[in-house]
């Protein structure tokens, strides 16, 4: 950690974006870090697939043994509005970090097009104040019903980054109930830890303190607020979400401190900007009676090893030239 900027303050946005709209949304990022770093903000948060959208509620016609046209009718439209990295959709997200000179990591559903493009992922862009890439996160394992439409990513993703107050990184939703994967982020020595979710559960509140206390780093829970009136009419199967509650996500974005203290939040029931300012020397202090991946780590008795080579579908293997007769 830089010692010459001790303190950063940071903004961790509750807002839904325009869903299924991937231009839709990254315009209302556009205006959201603006007023974010009209606050002063240096580091700014959004939740988990903030472009274009968590489907909440829709199935894609997926039952065990069956698909339907209307489901695929449905994936497609997800597909076409995800975000390929590079792109310039990407370049515009850039444009934002730059424009506002903030570091801007933002949830989004990822269209790999290396590979056929076949396959989304959810994925956290990270990018630095010159509007800079600095890396992604692919979500190692999704959850439940969102294995049907995400891809799982690989531990070449496991990605940290250095700030002018400590190094950031993070992991998504329920990858931070993965013990493993926790204890590979504080070993590459976190000390601003990203938790974009899409859970708005009360227990959620727990497991951002637990983590905070953990690894003695700062927590910055972020979640979207999306309300049913906000979902297209003209969505394939839009009837799936009918019998749902108006209020499909209440929100309960939150940051906590080191010591497990709540530094503002959980905000429910609204859409809102929430600013902490983060003085990196209590990281410092909290660790002086417990440090994860120091001395409380015992490598002589636990080691975690972590594959970090990218997986890929196929490996070329070209062998020796034989001699002709």
């Amino acid at each position: 950690m830089s010692e010459s900027f001790s303190t950063v303050r940071m903004a961790a946005i509750q807002a839904a974006p325009a869903l299924f709209d991937r231009e839709g949304s990254i315009a209302k990022m556009r205006d959201l870090v603006a007023d974010a770093a009209g606050q002063g903000a240096q580091m700014v948060v959004f939740p988990e697939a903030f472009v274009p959208a968590y489907p909440r509620g829709f199935s894609f016609g997926a039952l065990v043994g069956s698909r339907t046209d209307s489901g695929r009718d449905l994936w497609a439209r997800y597909w076409a509005e995800s975000v390929e990295v590079p792109s310039a959709a990407a370049d515009a997200i850039a444009g934002i970090a730059r424009k506002n000179s903030v570091y801007l990591t933002v949830g989004v559903v990822e269209r790999d097009a290396d590979y056929g493009g076949g396959t989304l992922f959810c994925t956290l862009l990270y990018y630095g104040p010159d509007g800079r890439y600095l890396g992604k996160h692919r979500k190692l394992k999704p959850t439940g019903s969102e294995r049907l439409i995400w891809g799982e990513g690989d531990g070449s993703t496991l990605t940290t980054f250095d700030t002018e107050w400590g190094r950031a990184g993070g992991l998504i939703c329920w990858e931070n109930y993965m013990p493993l994967a926790r204890a590979a982020m504080y070993a590459k020595g976190v000390h601003l830890y990203l938790a974009p979710t899409a859970d708005c559960r009360d227990a959620w509140q727990a497991t951002l303190q637990h983590i905070a206390v953990e690894g003695r780093c700062f927590v910055v829970g972020c979640n979207q607020y999306v309300h049913r009136s906000m979902v297209p009419t003209d969505l394939p199967d839009a009837h799936e979400i009918e019998s749902m509650p108006e209020e499909l996500c209440r929100g309960g974005s939150a940051i906590y401190g080191p010591m497990g203290e709540i530094l503002v939040g959980p905000l429910y029931g609204e859409e809102g900007i929430l600013i902490a300012d983060l003085d990196m020397r209590e990281v410092t202090r909290a660790r002086f009676d417990f440090d994860a991946s120091g001395h409380y780590a015992r490598p002589d008795v636990f080691r975690l090893e972590v594959n970090e080579r990218p997986q890929t579908p196929m490996v070329t293997v070209v062998g020796p030239e034989q001699d002709s007769d």
